[in-house]
């Protein structure tokens, strides 16, 4: 089982110390969101095929990465956007996320982690030129540190929207859905820029905008060796230390865990 931490909450970030204690345990338990009773689920050794560990600040679990990675191989999906505080309130600075996916990179390798850029937003803020400099300035910084980045555009739910919405009223900025031509434009110019510091940009939910330049972040890089160590087979496969390629199907968030 793939075990995802996590889609609906940044575990690394602020649950760092319980997920310790879970892989200690050997179990989880995690709630059902849509309702229902939670179920167990081993977390013990040959239990789990791997962690997708997702975050926006790994400090407080970095210390403890050999720990995960002894129970089974990980990937680190990393988000850096660089973003002015009207839209990211909470987040670490930049230079210290570029500090810890170097350091990431150093302890182990390059494909250790990916660089996520989403979402993207374009406002009054953040246009689509400020776009093309801010992420050609945090792809130099990442250069050697990953070896991809997916992108994706801001899906717009309702609650999305409507909180959105009043940031941009607190703080006096707009905002926009691009049209389908400029997102192309834009994933041109990012894909180019990426191939510059050896970077394979792929999409996250964007299968209208997939093309020679930009591969579904699902898809395989074409140029990857088929060795154990180095499996691209997703972005949810992506692991450091693989042994063995995973068989597994099936893959579980700890977001709502207990």
């Amino acid at each position: 089982m793939i075990i995802s931490a996590s889609y609906r909450t940044d575990i690394p970030a602020f649950h760092a110390e319980w997920f310790l204690r879970r892989l200690a345990d050997g179990r989880v338990r995690v709630a059902n969101p849509y309702g229902g009773a939670a179920s167990e689920v081993a977390l013990g050794p040959g239990a789990v095929a791997g962690f997708a560990l997702w975050t926006r600040n790994l400090k407080p679990l970095m210390n403890e990465l050999p720990a995960v990675a002894a129970r089974a191989p990980f990937t680190v999906q990393f988000t850096l956007t660089g973003y002015p505080r009207a839209l990211e309130t909470a987040l670490i600075e930049a230079p210290a996320a570029l500090a810890q996916l170097a350091a990431v990179r150093r302890q182990w390798g390059p494909r250790a982690a990916v660089w996520r850029y989403d979402p993207v937003l374009v406002s009054s803020l953040t246009p689509l030129d400020w776009h093309r400099g801010n992420f050609a300035r945090l792809a130099a910084a990442l250069a050697g540190s990953t070896d991809e980045v997916v992108v994706s555009f801001l899906d717009l739910y309702r609650k999305t929207a409507r909180n959105l919405a009043a940031a941009a009223k607190r703080h006096g900025f707009t905002w926009r859905d691009p049209e389908p031509e400029e997102k192309r434009a834009l994933i041109a110019t990012l894909a180019e820029i990426a191939a510059r510091h050896r970077m394979r940009l792929t999409l996250c939910t964007e299968p209208a905008l997939v093309d020679g330049r930009a591969a579904s972040a699902r898809a395989p890089a074409t140029s990857a060796p088929t060795t154990p160590a180095r499996m691209a087979a997703s972005t949810a496969t992506r692991w450091t230390i693989a042994r063995k390629r995973s068989r597994a199907s099936r893959r579980l968030s700890l977001g709502q865990s207990v």
